[in-house]
């Protein structure tokens, strides 16, 4: 069906922080499948991998014991500091099962129907709950009667938010750092009060990391840069490095409120995607790739706000790790066409920002050729 804004472009090859079209033209992939191909292309780890464990065995009902799964969910414990981790397919899947594990925890506790509360400018998928929590008007349109049961506050705005709970709450859903809402950063501050309102208004923390986790912003999370940790955390896109996965993890107390028959995925968690998910934290660890998040990261932004100084149109540079916003005076749309004739594939998030999200194993020099690029059709304003 048409539900997608196509570019002219079709890539039939990728290999590292590089693609092909069908007319054998290469480009800086600066997309990353949006923040999905956590390693680039054809990295050789992954390739031999998912190779072995498509020799052996692709899917398994969740009706059985599944070792790689198991093997997953005891890393992401230990890595995020939850208890329990339930496997799905997608962000908004992953998302969605935040929302219904949130609402079973409160009626387990005699307080059924109870509201949650989400920032404006937010972006939870594209499932009718996960829309209803969405902060976007837009992408709503056409789609009533929504799911009740959601508010929606400015991001960093506590007085605003401490208005909106109220005796029917159950949770904050939010993201640390908004992406498809325009590079919106969470102030640590904002989060470490939010997590002690939380706290003492025994509500839930619900952090959607779909975009943000897996090392995209410097730490294997985002959230731990604020010193703080949710009660329930989502994530996807780069967790699989390319292969569709998503994790709806929780603490041992609110995942208790999921037993046998209350959810359920038929492909989540499956061998394949168990396997990439793994590999990719193993890569992740072997090269030191935060490490790399955090140099690149800064390395893009720096040279962005040099790009800004020369360059008026750039009105602010804004991110972390290697998730970087550059906020325009004019519209993105025209300057991502440009930057891909160049040779430069990069991405909007809202009408005004360009959006950079290689892959977590870019090197410098592919980092400057990026710039240089985006020099060039800054320079033909």
């Amino acid at each position: 069906m048409n539900t997608y804004a196509r570019f002219p472009l079709t890539l039939v090859r990728g290999d590292g922080a590089r693609v092909w079209d069908d007319d054998g033209r290469s480009y800086l992939d600066f997309i990353s499948g949006i923040a999905v191909n956590t390693l680039g292309h054809a990295h050789p780890q992954m390739t031999a991998a998912l190779a072995a464990q498509a020799a052996t065995m692709l899917h398994c009902s969740n009706l059985f014991h599944i070792p790689k799964q198991q093997q997953l969910a005891e890393r992401l414990t230990r890595l995020s500091g939850l208890d329990g981790v339930f496997f799905c397919n997608s962000g908004a899947e992953a998302n969605e099962g935040a929302i219904k594990l949130a609402r079973k925890y409160f009626y387990d506790r005699g307080l059924p129907g109870r509201t949650i509360i989400t920032a404006t400018q937010s972006f939870h998928g594209r499932l009718l709950a996960t829309l209803s929590a969405t902060g976007q008007e837009k992408v709503k349109t056409g789609f009533d009667p929504l799911p009740a049961g959601f508010a929606h506050v400015p991001l960093n705005d506590m007085a605003a938010l401490k208005q909106a709970v109220n005796s029917d709450t159950a949770a904050i859903l939010l993201e640390p750092l908004q992406g498809e809402g325009g590079v919106n950063i969470a102030d640590a501050g904002y989060l470490k009060e939010l997590r002690q309102l939380c706290d003492a208004r025994g509500l839930l923390l619900i952090l959607d990391e779909v975009q943000t986790g897996i090392g995209r912003c410097g730490s294997m999370f985002a959230f731990e840069q604020a010193g703080i940790a949710p009660d329930i955390l989502t994530l996807a896109k780069g967790l699989g490095g390319g292969v569709a996965i998503g994790a709806m993890l929780a603490t041992e107390q609110v995942a208790a409120s999921f037993g046998p028959g209350a959810h359920g995925s038929t492909f989540g968690g499956n061998p394949l995607a168990c396997t990439a998910a793994l590999t990719v934290l193993d890569v992740m660890e072997s090269e030191q790739l935060l490490e790399n998040v955090r140099q690149r990261g800064a390395q893009l932004r720096r040279g962005l706000q040099a790009l800004a100084n020369r360059h008026a149109v750039i009105r602010e540079v804004r991110g972390l790790g290697l998730l970087v916003g550059a906020e325009l005076s004019i519209d993105a749309a025209p300057l991502i066409a440009d930057a891909r004739a160049e040779g430069l594939l990069i991405l909007m998030a809202g009408p005004r920002v360009l959006r950079f999200l290689p892959p977590l194993n870019i090197t410098a020099d592919e980092v400057d050729a990026a710039l240089a690029i985006v020099d060039v059709i800054l320079r033909k304003l």
